[in-house]
Parts: C-alpha cells; structure tokens; sequence
C-alpha cells in the first residue's frame, strides 16, 4: 500500500549524522533533557544543587535554564505558577523519596488550579522495584501510589528507550483538557547510565481537543434563548481557556448577568453592567443566582468555595460545562457538556438566539448594593507619579458611620499600586478573603492564590516562577507575617537571580482568616527586616497610610523588595 502524502517529520543531514554515530558520553539523563527541548521546554524547576541522579551533566550539556529553589515544595510552586502564566508546560525535576514527597502539596494545588506541571522524577534502581525491598536510599514501597490520586496521570520508566514517548505523552496529557500535573518516574540506574540511542529529535505530543457533543449544545442554547431570568456563574476554567471575550459576548447575547467564583477573578470585566463581581458573597446576588430559571456555570464545579460551603441552592434548570468529568453534576444535577470552555462557549455563540432583557442590568445593581464594595484603587490611591497615601475608601460590606477597617484600607493601597498587567499570589490572611470578593482584578490570570490546598507558603515561591515565566514585569507576593518563615529561604533565590518580586508582609493581628488566635502576645516573631537586609534585599516598614506609595516604588523598581506592614 502507497502513500501519496506522508506527515512524519524527516531528519536533517545533521540529525541522521547524529543518530547514526551518537556523540559519546550520553546518559539517560540526556535523553530526558533532549526530549523537553524538543517539546519546547525552555526552563525547568528544581532543588539548589540536587536535580535527580544522572541529570546534572545533562543539563549542562542542554540549552535548558535549571532555576534552583531551597525545597522542592517551593520548586513545585514555581513550576505551578510558572505554568499558570504562560500557559505552557512548567517542568520540574525532583529526587526519589523524601524529594518527592516534599513536593506533594504543591502537586495537589496546581491539580486543584489545572496548572500543567511536568514532575520528572528518579526512583530508586530498577532491581528495587517490583516489591523487593534492597534498602536503597530514598526507596518506598510504592513511589507511584503516593502521587496517583493527586496527579493527573502517572508515566513509569523502566527502560532508557521508553523515556522519550513516556515524556512526551505526559506532556500531552499535562495540556489535554483539563490541564494538570503529570508524573514522570525514572529510575536512578537508567538516568545515570551510559547510552547509545541517538539524540532525540523528532516529537509530536500535541494536546487533544475537547469538544462539547452537538447534540447537548442544542438543547443547551434552546434553554438559554427561552430562558425568562438566566444568570451565568463563570470559574477557573473560562480563564485558563482563555474563553474570556467568548464569555462576555454570549452573556452581552443573551443579557445574563455574570458571577465569578474566587478562581475565575478576570473571567468577566468587573465594571460591565451585567457583572455581579467575585461571588459568593452578598445574600441579594446569591439569591439573583438562584432564582435564574437557566444557572449557566461553565468552568467551575460549584465545590466549597465556589458555593458558600455547599449552601448554594439553585432552583432553576442548570447548564454546566466542564473539562473535568468527575466535576459534572458533582454537586448539582445538571445538563452537563463534558467540554472545554473555550469550544462549548464557541458553540453556544453559533447555536443561541440573541435574547433581549432591559431589566437584566437594573437586576445586577440591586443585587449590588449590599454586596461587597469593590476595591478599585480609584481614587483612593495615588496614580503614577503622585506621593501621597490612598484616602479612605468604603468598608467590606454597607457603609456605616465608622469608616473602612485596616484590611480595606490595605486592600485599597495595594490596589492603587499594582499594575494591571502585574500578577499576584496570596497566602491566606484575612487580608487575602477580602481580596477574593472585593478585589478587581482588571486582567485575567493575574490573581492567584492557595485555593486547593490551602497551606501556607505558596505566595513567595509562586510569584518568583511568575518572574521567571515574565521578567519584564513585577510581581507581588502577599503574606501574613506569622506564616512568613515557611518560604523566606526563597529571598535568596530572587535576589540571585535578580527578580522583579515584591514581598509585601502584613500583619494579621495573630489571627488565621478564620479569627483563630495564632501564637498570642508572646509568639517569636523574626526582624523580617533585618532578614532581607542581611540577604541584600531592600526592605522597609510601611503603614497603610503610606502603603500605596511604598509599594509603587517597589513595584517600580528592579530587583526584589520586601515591605513589611503593621495594620495598625
């Protein structure tokens, strides 16, 4: 049988030379570095002076950039935030055992976020596997099991020839809807192990398209062009599609107004009429969502977050679409579109019939006025070039005679400082719980934070991977002063590498967000200071009246900065 035409990519003279006499010294670890270069990997994330055995002289001889964190759990929150920004595979290099396990709870927040993260992993030799217990270093019973209910999908290695096609369909599956970490396992004799195969050159790890079944986008948009009161709760996943402009232009069409949950911040423009802003929050939006007769939640699963702990109760028909199966109909019956944002809101825009409704944007601002005050900056803040601090501006929730509390205030000042186009990742303070329904994040994928996971130290690490994905722009981390000790060591890895990152620490009163006393009056606090100071990092102490022009300055300026706040 003959072909006419035939896709398979061809080798260059060099590449045929190359694969028919094999330049000497190659280990498998070359073998891993070659395929992420011939994927496109560009920057990979790691432990200072410990990548995986077998691979230090590989990455030497590779054109890729090695970035070197002080733990691997805060390497895997670069990678994650990494991927998150530019959309792109983020690969991070771990050692077998304690390295790995480091590295979990990183791993489960980009799964919660669908942030593709590639984890290349060693395992202990071959001849330890299968059940025998030889006593080698680092070596679990079962490696793989510990990650397989957290990853998205596991990739094992046993051999040096599997290492390009297992690698390369992990990073198909990292960037196949819905987005995700993936594993890699490796064992240490086959990295460190002299090989013969020829260089790697030719790939194709191309994500698969995930497209909502014609038949549920009919009875979809017929739901919708009837519907009396439609509403649309927009998540995570309208932004990590970039579905964003699809969105606005189907609500515009059909004049539904648009919630987004804390992870879909961006999804929709927070000042468009028919915005009802970062939601759950205020009881009238609450109650405007679940008196729609057609609920239209596309990219997010409704779980405890994005539903005010499960209370949320709509009463009227709902229309998911998720890229995640298991999340369809997880915690609502609904008519569920097993799709991408992007293709099923593309579809919905062929399929529905414009919708007219003056009363929709009359809704939203009723629904408004008791909700959560927005804080814009605006006029609360200095612009660029003036030097005075941000005035007050309104407090979370109905204005009283009292005046804004420390948090808005605060919330204000760094809304006033922040580019629009700069990101931000934020621990969990009560500062960051006011930040997730009252902060306008003017651009998508710009507002980060532990949503998944939850545990502290995620901020620092995560934006010094934003600064790598982007160094031309700054980025600010946000973190309570009693969590600051987990990520500090990381000051050192943006002053080394001379990262735009501002590290603004605030004073949470000794309290978590929840209003849980943490350490007391007599809890030792480090000189946070003095901690930058003595790494070569400026650092100053701020007060919210001169937040906003302190943090302009930092943002401004090259290099890392750290800000330390007191509240009150």
């Amino acid at each position: 049988m003959s072909h006419d035409h035939d896709d398979r990519p061809g080798l260059t003279a060099a590449q045929a030379e190359a694969a028919l006499n094999p330049p000497p010294g190659r280990v498998g670890g070359d073998l891993v570095t070659e395929t992420l270069q011939g994927l496109g990997a560009a920057t990979v994330f790691g432990v200072s002076g410990r990548p995986a055995p077998g691979l230090s002289g590989a990455l030497r001889r590779s054109a890729l950039a090695y970035v070197e964190l002080g733990a691997e759990n805060n390497a895997a929150f670069a990678a994650d935030a990494y991927g998150r920004i530019t959309g792109e595979v983020a690969v991070l290099l771990l050692t077998a055992g304690p390295g790995a396990l480091a590295a979990l709870p990183a791993l489960q927040e980009a799964a919660a976020a669908s942030a593709p993260v590639l984890a290349v992993c060693a395992q202990v030799p071959a001849a330890g596997l299968g059940g025998r217990r030889h006593g080698h270093p680092h070596e679990l019973r079962d490696q793989q099991a510990s990650f397989r209910e957290v990853v998205k999908s596991v990739h094992p290695v046993r051999t040096a020839s599997q290492i390009p096609s297992a690698i390369a369909d992990a990073w198909e599956s990292a960037l196949t809807a819905p987005h995700g970490p993936v594993w890699v396992e490796i064992p240490e004799d086959v990295l460190r192990a002299e090989t013969l195969l020829p260089p790697v050159s030719a790939l194709d790890a191309t994500p698969r398209e995930l497209y909502p079944r014609p038949e549920l986008t009919l009875v979809a948009a017929d739901l919708l062009a009837r519907a009396v009161r439609p509403a649309i709760i927009a998540g995570g996943g309208v932004v990590r599609a970039d579905a964003t402009g699809k969105l606005r232009a189907l609500a515009e069409r059909i004049a539904a107004p648009v919630a987004t949950t804390y992870g879909g911040k961006g999804a929709f423009p927070w000042e468009h009429p028919l915005s009802l802003r970062s939601w759950p929050g205020d009881p009238r939006v609450t109650e405007l969502l679940e008196a729609a007769d057609v609920l239209l939640v596309v990219g997010s699963g409704l779980g405890a977050l994005s539903s005010g702990g499960h209370t949320f109760a709509p009463r009227g028909r709902i229309v998911q679409i998720e890229a995640d199966a298991g999340k369809l109909e997880a915690n609502h019956p609904a008519l569920g579109i097993h799709s991408d944002a992007r293709e099923a809101l593309d579809a919905l825009l062929d399929a529905v019939d414009p919708r007219e409704d003056a009363t929709a944007a009359d809704r939203v601002r009723t629904a408004l006025e008791t909700a959560p005050v927005p804080v814009t900056g605006q006029e609360q803040g200095p612009t660029a070039g003036q030097e005075q601090g941000p005035t007050a501006g309104q407090e979370h929730g109905p204005a009283d005679d009292q005046g804004p509390g420390p948090d808005a205030r605060v919330l204000a000042a760094v809304r006033a400082a922040l580019p629009d186009t700069a990101p931000s990742f934020w621990d969990l303070t009560p500062l960051t719980t006011l930040a997730w329904s009252a902060f306008d994040a003017r651009r998508p994928n710009t507002t980060h934070s532990a949503q998944g996971a939850g545990g502290p130290g995620y901020a620092l690490p995560s934006a010094t991977g934003a600064a790598f994905a982007d160094p031309t722009t700054p980025v600010l981390a946000v973190t309570g002063e009693d969590d600051a000790p987990h990520t500090a060591a990381e000051l050192t890895t943006a002053r080394r590498y001379g990262l735009p990152v501002t590290w603004l620490l605030v004073d949470g009163d000794g309290s978590d967000a929840s209003g849980v006393q943490d350490g007391g009056p007599d809890a030792v606090r480090p000189d946070l200071v003095a901690l930058a100071e003595s790494l070569g990092v400026p650092a100053l102490r701020s007060t919210p009246a001169s937040l906003a022009t302190d943090l302009t300055t930092a943002l401004r300026a090259p290099g890392p900065s750290v800000i330390v706040l007191r509240a009150r």
